[in-house]
């Protein structure tokens, strides 16, 4: 199967497994540590719109985007959101 340029590891059926830890990962952020639904939603869309975005991984910097959507200190790191 070819890799989903612009898909997030939670649309990608075939990493369900990677697509827990994200889930747990986000869990375990402390509630003033985490971004609301709504911005991590909104970083996300920026991150599905973006050329460096590979099959949930930012090409940047290597992360998944997921989980540094979900912490409101993180930052893009070519400065989408």
């Amino acid at each position: 199967m070819s890799e989903c340029k612009l898909c997030l590891i939670r649309d990608m059926a075939e990493k369900a497994d990677i697509y827990e830890y994200v889930k747990k990962t986000r869990a375990m952020l402390h509630a003033s540590e985490k971004a609301s639904d709504e911005l991590y939603e909104e970083r996300l869309k920026h991150c599905t719109g973006c050329d460096s975005l590979l099959s949930g991984t930012c090409l940047k910097c290597g992360c998944y985007v997921e989980i540094r959507a979900a912490s409101k200190a993180a930052h893009c790191p070519i400065s989408k959101w």
